[in-house]
């Protein structure tokens, strides 16, 4: 296991080699070891953090024939055979930042009845989280909305298309920009991560509370 030494200028320029073959070359060498690393490691936390045991994801874009992937991630989840039909929390590259998130993405049979859960308990969840944190309604694309921008009617429109549209989703957390001292030191980078997911901690216990 390679072990995590931090995040440079050139593990985000992978994203700017052009083909599939060799950004994926790229990526596998350089990135994935090190977004494995970082799930390892963040595993045992989470995993006593939320009570389920936690497994190691990470992103192989397998079904890619020719577009190079624009960004990569691992995501840690209760079960060891697959993540996208569970919430999960995610650590990963775009070229222009790292995200830590939680997310329900579109392939979660509990994404309806979560958003009435997220509903129900809006007006806590908006005091909660801290205004430097995003919120996502699709993985695939880098743009979030800074939760300082998020009042009680943007909040309800997310939740109603998480219902209502069959492939929304919701992720939450943080974006960091790829010069951001922090991603150069591993232990730093760590604690924000451990930091990021105990914020996030409530609303994965909202899925738990999902019959």
């Amino acid at each position: 296991m390679t072990t995590f030494t931090g995040f440079t200028q050139k593990d985000f320029d992978v994203f700017s080699i052009p083909g599939l073959e060799n950004r994926m070359e790229a990526l596998r060498e350089r990135i994935s070891p090190k977004l494995e690393a970082v799930a390892t490691e963040l595993a045992p936390d989470v995993t006593a953090m939320t009570g389920d045991e936690m497994f190691v994801h990470v992103a192989r874009h397998l079904r890619r024939k020719t577009n190079p992937p624009n960004d990569t991630w691992a995501a840690l989840a209760s079960n060891n055979r697959g993540y996208k039909k569970l919430p999960h929390f995610q650590i990963g590259l775009w070229e222009s930042h790292v995200f830590i998130w939680f997310a329900v993405i579109y392939e979660s049979p509990i994404k309806e009845d979560f958003a009435y859960k997220l509903e129900e308990n809006k007006k806590d969840i908006l005091d909660h989280i801290p205004e430097d944190f995003v919120w996502s309604v699709d993985h695939t694309k880098p743009e979030a909305i800074p939760q300082s921008d998020v009042d009680s009617e943007k909040f309800s429109n997310m939740t109603e298309r998480l219902k209502t549209v069959k492939k929304a989703e919701i992720l939450c957390g943080r974006h960091i920009a790829r010069g951001d001292d922090r991603l150069k030191d591993p232990g730093a980078f760590l604690d924000l991560c451990k930091e990021t997911f105990q914020t996030l901690e409530p609303l994965y216990r909202f899925t738990k509370q999902i019959d």
